[in-house]
């Protein structure tokens, strides 16, 4: 994070590590995965109709295709010199992995939409993943949106949602969630970049892609 005058923020090393722990292990290309699991420990009874086998491999997919696949584009796109890093700094470096991603999101999403035997939650939850990586890419062309924020604003409006549509009580998801958003978002001002714009306008991006995804799909 920069200051008003330009210069660098300089924050003790110690919290730098844990800012940096805490970009990874909540880096938005897992949101989806975490949204799987915790349906599958909060409502079981939606998985009925598959065995114990099944759901593993139901569970394997939704990392295969929503973390690994985009994950490898964005390290063959730096392989083949595509791009400088990795991490994706520049808003020219993120054009063709929020294609990528978006591809995958929406093949997410067909599959949601089809299956009758997991819970219809994800087909919203895949559509507003859809939608916000089609958001997001369209922002790009303006500035650096965070898509640390999208993630966390993603996953804290699709609990909220889930609450809603099953009328069941998850306060406490619902406040470890928001939590876990304030301390990404912190996270990301401390190890990045981005002004308080891009990290805000990304939280706001996932939570409305949710909500439409809901009023569309439901």
């Amino acid at each position: 994070m920069e200051r008003t005058d330009g210069s660098r923020v300089r924050h003790p090393w110690l919290l730098r590590i844990g800012a940096k722990t805490i970009s990874y292990v909540c880096h938005p290309l897992f949101v989806p995965i975490y949204i799987f699991l915790f349906l599958v420990k909060e409502i079981p009874y939606e998985f009925a109709g598959i065995t114990e086998w099944q759901l593993k491999m139901r569970i394997f997919g939704v990392f295969w295709m929503t973390a690994f696949f985009p994950a490898f584009a964005v390290f063959l796109l730096w392989r083949l010199k595509f791009s400088n890093s990795i991490f994706l700094r520049t808003q020219k470096e993120r054009i063709v992995p929020y294609v990528v991603t978006m591809f995958f999101y929406w093949w997410m999403y067909y599959l949601a939409k089809n299956f009758t035997d997991q819970p219809i939650a994800l087909k919203f939850f895949f559509m507003g993943i859809f939608i916000a990586t089609i958001i997001g890419l369209i922002l790009n062309n303006y500035f650096k949106i965070s898509l640390h924020g999208m993630g966390a604003g993603g996953a804290l409006a699709a609990i909220i949602l889930f609450a809603m549509y099953y009328q069941m009580p998850m306060g406490v998801a619902i406040s470890v969630v928001t939590l876990l958003a304030g301390i990404v978002c912190t996270s990301r001002f401390i190890v990045s970049d981005h002004t308080p714009l891009e990290v805000y306008s990304g939280l706001l991006v996932g939570v409305f892609s949710q909500w439409l995804a809901y009023v569309v799909a439901m």
